[in-house]
């Protein structure tokens, strides 16, 4: 059990670890037009090299829930961030496409471990402190996100080479896991019991609805801008800007989501984030001009932005399985949901047309936010 008196400390340890989580993925973004050019390769082959991140990414999520119970998630926290530290230069440097594959799934081991680890030391803080705070740490995943991409993106538009930026990136992510580390605490460390069961009923529900959300979300940042620049509401030079708005409602939403829940529980933060997600898509789908959609996208992004956050919760809460297996069942079906979701949007966009597809992804986030009683229920 962590002790109450340190809380405030696991408090910014944790928030540094989900930072350093979504910068340094967000770090590797803008490296991929320049890794396709240096290794001479077409987007087939791209295609299947990335796909050595998300595999190394899958196999560390299954094994960090074993590997917690062991040793704690603080070593775990430590390892991934000082792995993705240390393979991002990897990545800009990666001259053929075996060494680049090698350095993406080491990457994605290194991004897997700490997913899981730093969310199951996210849930063992809230247990002690008895406060709702994964939306804040979500939040600062979020914030990561954003910083990471906007470092590498600005550090490469003044000509100073992908080598240069991952290197200072990299210094930066060593700087705030080494600061973090102080305050985690050994979190799982020495569990009794079985460290790998088969996932529960109630379990594999919440994993169906987080491969739903994060299909979403991954959709959301990989077809908004072609949306709107195929309905003419803004110029190809612009199009990113739905994505951005997106992104921004959502860290806000999650940054006064535990409030929120603390508030009114985690039932009633679910389904109340079906009007504004409804609302949104529709005006997605439907805007005739571009300020309807870019509002649209903040209703999105306000609505979607703690139902992953209270999943995570709920995963933590149940007593079916152990908490670690759990959180790694439930980040592991949302990995393979932003895997699999661009490229069945794609297929969907293909045969009935992009906005139907939009269309489809409102009605998946709807059904997600209106199964939370059928989520507490089976909690019981």
């Amino acid at each position: 059990m962590i002790l109450s008196a340190n809380w405030s400390a696991g408090l910014l340890g944790t928030r540094l670890a989900f930072f350093v989580a979504g910068f340094g993925l967000a770090a590797w973004g803008p490296l991929v037009p320049l890794a396709k050019v240096r290794i001479a390769v077409d987007d087939r082959t791209l295609g299947l090299l990335l796909l050595c991140l998300g595999t190394g990414s899958v196999v560390a999520m299954l094994l960090t829930s074993v590997l917690n119970a062991r040793y704690g998630s603080k070593p775990i926290i430590l390892g991934g961030g000082l792995g993705l530290a240390i393979m991002l230069p990897c990545l800009a440097i990666a001259d053929t496409p075996v060494r680049l594959g090698a350095s993406l799934f080491a990457f994605g081991v290194s991004l897997g471990s700490i997913d899981v680890a730093m969310n199951i030391h996210a849930i063992e803080l809230e247990r002690d402190t008895g406060r709702p705070l994964m939306s804040g740490f979500h939040a600062q995943y979020s914030i990561g996100e954003f910083t990471g991409s906007a470092a590498v993106t600005s550090f490469l538009s003044l000509q100073l080479g992908p080598l240069f930026s991952t290197l200072v990136c990299s210094a930066l992510m060593t700087i705030a896991i080494v600061s973090a580390w102080p305050g985690l605490l050994a979190a799982g460390a020495g569990q009794q019991g079985q460290s790998f069961v088969l996932p529960h009923r109630s379990v594999l529900l919440i994993a169906v609805l987080a491969a739903i959300t994060f299909l979403v979300e991954g959709a959301m940042l990989d077809w908004s801008a072609l949306l709107l620049i195929e309905r003419d509401l803004l110029a190809e030079a612009h199009g990113g800007i739905g994505c951005m708005l997106f992104s921004i409602a959502m860290a806000a939403g999650r940054l006064s989501g535990d409030a929120v829940v603390a508030r009114i529980g985690d039932r009633a933060t679910l389904i109340l984030g079906t009007l504004p997600i409804v609302t949104g898509f529709l005006a997605v789908v439907a805007a005739p001009v571009a300020l309807i959609a870019m509002a649209g996208f903040l209703l999105i992004g306000l609505g979607i932005s703690n139902v992953v956050p209270v999943l995570c919760r709920r995963a933590g809460k149940q007593k079916m399985m152990p908490a670690g297996v759990a959180i790694a069942v439930i980040t592991t079906a949302g990995y393979a949901g932003i895997l699999v979701g661009p490229s069945g949007i794609g297929l969907v966009a293909h045969m009935f047309g992009l906005r139907l597809a939009f269309g489809m992804l409102g009605a998946l986030m709807s059904i997600v936010t209106l199964s939370a009683r059928m989520m507490m229920t089976d909690h019981r």
